[in-house]
């Protein structure tokens, strides 16, 4: 039967992990339509409207344009796919589970669950508390943990190390681990070209916690080096073409290769994967920039390719994919603006800042507030790391065209916020409210 997309768990002998394979098709139907508790807090009326006749009208997924509400002198443009991903649903769900179901009990992430603050800042109020930051600085000292604490993994998974060193303390790892499943995929992509012979190439950003988690998952069976740009990928393909001595190697990936990685030996043999979040774009272009490489520096063919380049093929998950597919598809609306919504230190939801940019004046806020007026917004500019305050954002003339959309670890409650406070400077809360009621009872009519 033809494999799932959709990730589940296998157990390596080899190295006695846990590992992420692939399923057979007729589970898949399950995974998709598993329904997640997520709090109601984080809820839409709006955006669950909309999704859900999304979904009816384009059940295959493969219309990318944008949702238009037209709201009397607004449009918005709502991306196709936007919000909470499985992973993020997942992580969501067992999080608030764990804290309902033992109280009384000292209960940790390990750093933050997903990349949102509201989430984050809801379990802190609970009484989570938080062992790492999103670096892997430690905020509460592992030494005072004790075997009857629970300690929850985030949705980026962690490194080898430091389930170790909860698991010499006495502490359960697997029961309270929200990884990603998509993330454990490229884990366990990772250990199939390690085993092949091949060193791994991970394309992602250096410190975020995913990327940590995978260089530590990967480095335990092959030689492993990080590269978060194209730019750091030619710098490295110098030094397997032997344009750069393999002495400045040490300097210039300096903190990004595993331990005694030799570039003349570990770079004879390589293969791509990714951080789950990063611009697919990017990481393709990466890894057909290595195969050149290869191909031209040992005269390969493709019938011979595999000697030197291993065929990892896209591990972005899929609603990195969707989501970035879907603000393709709506910038190429006549629009005037774009408005990203997500955290600030959201990996996926900065690239979709970056797509939004190429085209369009782009505003990144992590919720309604930061609408200050219809004059001035507050926003980030994820380049610099800094907020800057803009006047004059919205269009003068009517209708102004807005494109809207959010990251993965996005609330749909904070996208109708921004949606409703748009929509108030134009005098048209009651349009949001009368399109909510005709979907419902369009969907209504089409059950019955």
């Amino acid at each position: 039967m033809r494999p799932c997309k959709i990730p589940g768990q296998t157990h390596s002998p080899s190295t006695g992990q846990v590992r992420a394979n692939f399923v057979p098709l007729r589970y898949c139907i399950s995974i998709y339509m598993k329904q997640f508790n997520v709090p109601v807090i984080y809820r839409s009326p709006l955006i669950s409207a909309i999704k859900q006749k999304r979904r009816q009208q384009d059940k295959m997924k493969k219309d990318f344009s944008p949702t238009l509400l037209r709201l009397g002198e607004v449009d918005i443009y709502l991306a196709r796919h936007f919000g909470f991903c499985y992973g993020v649903e997942n992580a969501i769900e067992i999080a608030f589970r764990t804290v309902d179901e033992n109280p009384g009990k000292r209960i940790f992430l390990l750093s933050e669950m997903i990349h949102n603050p509201h989430v984050n800042e809801d379990l802190k109020e609970r009484g989570v508390q938080f062992l790492q930051d999103t670096r892997g600085k430690q905020l509460f000292p592992f030494e005072s943990l004790t075997p009857e604490d629970i300690v929850i993994t985030p949705a980026f998974g962690t490194t080898l190390e430091i389930e170790k060193r909860l698991h010499n303390i006495g502490l359960e790892t697997k029961r309270f681990s929200t990884t990603c499943p998509f993330v454990e995929k490229v884990w366990n992509r990772s250990e199939q070209i390690a085993r092949r012979g091949y060193s791994v190439i991970i394309h992602g950003k250096p410190q975020h916690e995913e990327t940590r988690a995978t260089f530590s998952h990967s480095a335990i069976n092959a030689p492993v080096v990080v590269v978060k740009n194209m730019k750091d990928a030619i710098e490295l393909g110098k030094y397997i073409t032997g344009e750069e001595d393999a002495a400045t190697f040490s300097t210039a990936f300096e903190g990004r290769y595993s331990p005694g990685f030799d570039p003349r030996r570990d770079l004879q043999r390589v293969g791509v994967v990714n951080q789950t979040t990063m611009l697919a774009a990017e990481t393709q272009a990466i890894a057909d920039y290595f195969k050149q490489v290869m191909i031209q520096h040992y005269g390969l063919t493709e019938d011979t390719l595999d000697l030197h380049f291993a065929d990892t093929r896209d591990t972005l998950c899929y609603a990195t994919n969707d989501n970035q597919s879907a603000v393709t598809g709506m910038l190429s609306t006549d629009a005037d603006i774009a408005i990203v919504v997500g955290g600030y230190n959201s990996s996926n939801t900065s690239h979709l800042v970056e797509l939004c940019e190429e085209k369009l004046p782009t505003y990144f806020i992590n919720n309604a507030d930061k609408i200050l007026s219809k004059e001035k917004i507050l926003h980030y500019n994820f380049h610099n790391k800094q907020e800057s305050e803009t006047t004059g954002f919205l269009p003068t003339h009517t209708p102004a065209k807005l494109l809207i959309t959010s990251g993965a670890s996005c609330p749909d409650a904070l996208v109708e916020e921004v949606i409703k406070k748009i929509a108030s400077f134009y005098h048209a809360e009651d349009k949001i409210e009368n399109l909510v009621k005709e979907w419902a009872e369009a969907d209504a009519s089409s059950v019955s």
